[in-house]
């Protein structure tokens, strides 16, 4: 389907400044919020690392990193007084991605407002 779209809209596309510039501009937003989010997941390892959680930062960080995206792979595990912290990180973490996806999608419709 990619290969499809590609030979059927790729001369417009390449031709078409307006949908290079929302491209580009779709692409610096979602690294924003990409960096947004690592910007979240350090400061979880931070709070870990200042609380005594952990005594390595690469466990911290991997943890609030596993956590916060809800994979809770299990093989880092908090102790027993800590635990409802990764019940906090991971709903932080959806609260977080929600909010940086209906941002991308309001930039998108305000976009396309614009040009209209």
């Amino acid at each position: 389907m990619a290969i499809a779209a590609a030979q059927r809209f790729g001369d417009r596309f390449l031709n078409d400044h307006r949908m290079l510039r929302l491209v580009a501009f779709l692409t610096g937003m979602t690294l924003w919020m990409v960096a947004a989010l690592s910007i979240a997941v350090w400061l979880w390892a931070a709070a870990f690392m200042m609380l005594g959680v952990f005594r390595l930062p690469e466990d911290a960080l991997y943890f609030a990193a596993v956590s916060f995206t809800t994979l809770g792979f299990g093989d880092v595990l908090l102790e027993k007084p800590w635990r409802l912290l990764s019940g906090f990180i991971a709903a932080n973490g959806l609260i977080l991605f929600s909010l940086t996806t209906a941002f991308l999608i309001e930039a998108v419709r305000r976009v396309y407002q614009a040009e209209e």
